[in-house]
């Protein structure tokens, strides 16, 4: 019954698309949790927006070595970015030295509030113009089977995709957005809702896909956000959506490597604790809410455009790593997450979804009411 025409699409034999979920230098898709998906009939995507161009190469190349069923590479393509952006963390230091002293004077404090010794930061990735493309000429080069753009317009990649026989997907945390995806002429839209965890929008996914489906149709949709097992798939499938793009869902796998500590925030948490902030990245994301993300907001300080805010925190950043204060770190995750409740590895996980997903549906197919019962509980 858990099959749709995106499974034809992608040569897939599930509509379960694993989110490119990027961090921790690949480290939360990394290879063996892509091929577990890949292998269970979903479709795997690895997120590699903090990795060099040359080690996406060799992601790439692992992965092939463990699966050879279709997958996928998210990046990040901020619209807000420009040529004129610097193209070392030096320079982008340099800037936010001279134009955001108040900035500056706040992670000063961050670190003595919060006690944490000064550490160096480590050769951190940073995202420019420049890098971007170099990773998209990577991926495209090794003509994996889907791209993915997890942020921002993909126009200018579509035609380079198509050349080398690259699907692009594309996300959309608005209609708007999804009509602007569609323009580009991606081939799958991801209708992502609010309640997703890092990146996103201000619109509830079950406002979101109905909306995003009736505008873009034909071309098929994805849902996110929220959605953490079969009974939401199946949800998703009854809005319009052809499958789901499913993140939060696979961090509590055994195959994941988010801090342990993380893993641990994630299922303690309860819905209202993921919140949406700045404070990290520049663009609103959705993490478990935590000391740090409390005091930027207190400070009354507009976060720094991406890439900058990630910059301004790499002392905070490093600091937090070398005590051991995991509470101090960003922790994106959807508000679903507290339902997870224990770590499995993902063929696990995988399985558990499909087959909820596949008895909702056969109950609900079989399910029907008494003649005139809508009536009389009107009338009660």
């Amino acid at each position: 019954m858990l099959r749709t025409p995106i499974c034809d699409l992608l040569g897939i034999r599930y509509p379960i698309l694993l989110a490119g979920m990027g961090g921790l230098g690949g480290g939360l898709t990394p290879p063996e949790l892509v091929a577990a998906v890949s292998e269970s009939g979903g479709l795997g995507v690895t997120g590699l927006t903090d990795v060099a161009p040359d080690d996406i190469r060799k992601r790439i190349a692992r992965i092939r070595e463990l699966t050879d069923q279709p997958f996928g590479v998210d990046l990040l393509l901020p619209a807000s970015m420009d040529e004129a952006e610097p193209e070392s963390l030096e320079a982008m230091w340099t800037r936010i030295l001279l134009e955001h002293p108040r900035h500056v004077a706040l992670t000063r404090e961050l670190l003595g509030e919060f006690n944490l010794p000064a550490a160096p930061p480590a050769a951190d990735w940073f995202m420019s113009p420049k890098v971007i493309r170099e990773q998209v000429q990577a991926v495209l080069e090794e003509k994996v089977p889907l791209f993915a753009a997890g942020l921002g317009d993909p126009a200018w990649v579509v035609p380079l995709a198509r050349a080398r026989g690259v699907k692009v997907l594309g996300l959309a945390g608005a209609a708007r957005q999804a009509e602007r995806q569609r323009e580009a002429g991606v081939d799958v839209i991801v209708a992502q809702g609010a309640e997703s965890g890092g990146h996103t929008g201000s619109i509830g996914t079950t406002v979101l896909v109905p909306e995003v489906v009736d505008r873009v149709s034909p071309l098929p949709v994805l849902a996110a956000g929220g959605i953490v097992d079969g009974r939401g798939v199946a949800a998703m499938l009854a809005l319009g959506a052809q499958g789901v793009w499913l993140g939060t869902a696979f961090l509590l796998s055994e195959e994941c490597r988010l801090y342990p500590e993380h893993k641990q925030q994630i299922m303690a948490a309860r819905s209202h604790e993921f919140v949406v902030t700045r404070a990290y990245t520049g663009k609103p994301a959705r993490d478990v809410r935590n000391a740090l993300i409390d005091r930027w907001e207190r400070s009354g300080l507009p976060a720094l455009p991406m890439p900058l805010q990630w910059v301004l925190l790499r002392e905070v950043r490093a600091a937090a790593l070398a005590a051991g204060r995991y509470d101090l770190l960003n922790n994106p995750a959807g508000q679903g997450g507290g339902r997870l409740g224990r770590l499995r590895p993902a063929r696990a996980i995988f399985r558990a979804i499909v087959a909820e997903a596949e008895a909702t549906l056969e109950r609900l197919a079989r399910q029907h009411w008494p003649a005139g019962a809508g009536e009389r509980r009107q009338g009660a």
